[in-house]
């Protein structure tokens, strides 16, 4: 498989199109951005651990029936996935009350929640990702209804799946973010799973093993990345 030009680049991610039909090259950088771009620094080895751990967990979701766009990993920093359409949603889901939802409410920051909440924003960095609720997303026309309960049953499903999978490495699963996109008229997950994408908690210590150690500034955020890493491929 031959890398082609560059169509598109992120704040974490370059994507390359290929000479095979149908699949893209996602390339991961060690950049790394907070605050909708506010803050922005680097983290060495952080594309190596999460394009690694990325495709640990695709294959994992793909074993329990949850299509994404994995295809093969390249390299340590290189994946080869399904071209999508990405459906410009983020998908937030919810465990415990942290970051913003815990001050927005006014709930102590690590309080388990009575059920689990799954939020939308709307993927749009000029507009600086507001979230938005099912009503706004078919006013707007972002999605369908059926498309829109499909993400859902299916973001319930991963979060089943993730906290099953980190409960046996002591990782409690806090909050994390998915992104969809359609290939053959199909929904499937695409984007990362990772330390940049979720939050991370030592299940005894709660010392944070995840990008809010870049955000507010804890030191070790290295550190942190290669301790999930680690833990990930030990199970």
């Amino acid at each position: 498989m031959e890398k082609k030009e560059m169509l598109y680049e992120g704040k974490a991610k370059k994507v390359f199109s290929t000479d095979a039909e149908g699949t893209y090259i996602v390339q991961y950088k060690d950049d790394a951005t907070a605050f909708n771009g506010a803050k922005k620094g680097t983290i060495a080895g952080k594309g190596v651990v999460n394009n690694k751990m990325s495709n640990i967990i695709f294959r994992m979701l793909e074993s329990k029936g949850i299509r994404t766009h994995y295809i093969e990993e390249i390299n340590d920093r290189e994946t080869a996935v399904k071209s999508v359409k990405i459906i410009p949603l983020e998908v937030i889901i919810r465990n415990v009350a942290a970051g913003s939802f815990a001050k927005k409410y006014g709930i102590e920051e690590g309080t388990p929640l009575k059920s689990t909440v799954i939020e939308f924003s709307y993927k749009n960095d000029a507009l600086g990702d507001p979230m938005i609720n099912s009503s706004h997303i078919l006013a707007i026309g972002l999605a369908a209804r059926e498309e829109i309960d499909k993400i859902e049953a299916m973001a319930l499903k991963i979060n089943e799946c993730l906290i099953e999978y980190f409960k046996k490495i002591n990782v409690k699963l806090i909050d994390f973010k998915l992104e969809f996109g359609k290939h053959k008229d199909d929904i499937i997950l695409a984007d990362e799973i990772s330390p940049d994408t979720c939050r991370l908690w030592d299940a005894k210590t709660n010392e944070h093993l995840d990008k809010d150690r870049f955000r507010r500034d804890l030191g070790g955020v290295e550190e942190a990345y290669q301790e999930i890493y680690r833990r990930i491929t030990n199970v």
